[in-house]
């Protein structure tokens, strides 16, 4: 394992080569440290207790850890203790390797080769940039097997929940929860999680997608006189939103909240159109970005 600390003016963030993860982002304002996204409590943290990790070949769950793409039926196996059904791929768990570097930029590579829980073969590439002000994430795969697969890009990032934080992405759909953490049927979004104004997290769990997001999002932390906006690539074009309970998490304090860009729908390889993931043909690569940029709030 590796960790890289990167900076550019008044940013900083350090990476980690375990799962490819974000350990910090912080702003550097009035000689204070800010964070922007949830702090790892060390550098040798793992993804769910990082601030960002990546998904890939594809986020989320498959139903029933199956599925069948072009006349063919697919098993995955858990790669996780604690949830029954494989979860977000291979990248969030693997060693990466640097392949390049400088003071505000670094880029890691992993190759995965398909085995006993998954049949995806293939190689990714993360690039973690401090430029114009701002945190850019690019997320690259490239399907290496034998076939053609449905394949799929996101984040996994952890932002800080103070008592008045806001959130803002405008999206079209809202996914329903169903057992085992699956998506059950697109409906109208409840009020209490209509991020088409701006609006504080609920007191509740919260383990929805959102569909058809306008690729754009804005975090406000009043307390801070602090917002942070998140601009995505139009592939990405929905998101998930979580909210922990100590019932999953007895340690949980109200201290942080989920927003994930996504390029597809979670269970597309089981919904018409694949959700959005997309199908690659041998040698074909997906690729997309994401940027976080943070500024003062209007009225500071």
């Amino acid at each position: 394992m590796t960790v890289i600390d990167l900076s550019s003016g008044d940013l900083l963030t350090r990476i980690s080569t375990h799962g490819g993860i974000v350990l910090g982002f912080w702003w550097m304002r009035d000689g204070l440290r800010l964070p922007l996204l949830r702090e790892a409590p060390g550098d040798d943290a793992d993804a769910l207790a990082s601030g960002c990790y990546p998904l890939v070949p594809f986020g989320n769950r498959v139903k029933d850890n199956r599925f069948r793409f072009n006349g063919k039926d697919y098993l995955l196996r858990p790669n996780t203790d604690w949830d029954r059904h494989y979860l977000h791929g291979e990248g969030w768990q693997a060693d990466w390797s640097i392949r390049q570097q400088d003071a505000a930029m670094v880029e890691l590579v992993f190759h995965h080769e398909a085995d006993d829980a998954t049949p995806y073969s293939y190689s990714a590439i993360q690039r973690f940039s401090l430029r114009a002000g701002a945190l850019e994430f690019t997320l690259s795969v490239t399907n290496r097997g034998e076939e053609a697969l449905p394949f799929g890009l996101g984040w996994h990032p952890y932002f800080p929940m103070t008592p008045e934080t806001t959130l803002l992405a405008p999206a079209r759909k809202y996914w329903t929860e169903v057992e085992d953490w699956l998506p059950g049927e697109a409906t109208d979004i409840p009020t209490d999680v209509d991020f088409n104004e701006p609006r504080g997290l609920p007191h509740r769990w919260v383990n929805n997608g959102f569909e058809d997001w306008c690729g754009e999002a804005q975090i406000v932390w009043p307390e801070r006189a602090a917002q942070l906006s998140l601009t995505a690539d139009p592939l990405f074009r929905h998101a998930f939103v979580f909210v922990s309970d100590t019932r999953f998490d007895p340690a949980f304090r109200r201290d942080y909240f989920c927003f994930e860009p996504m390029t597809h729908l979670a269970n597309g390889h089981n919904l018409p159109g694949l959700g959005d993931l997309a199908v690659l043909q041998v040698g074909e690569t997906l690729s997309g970005s994401l940027r976080m940029t943070p500024s003062t709030t209007p009225d500071r």
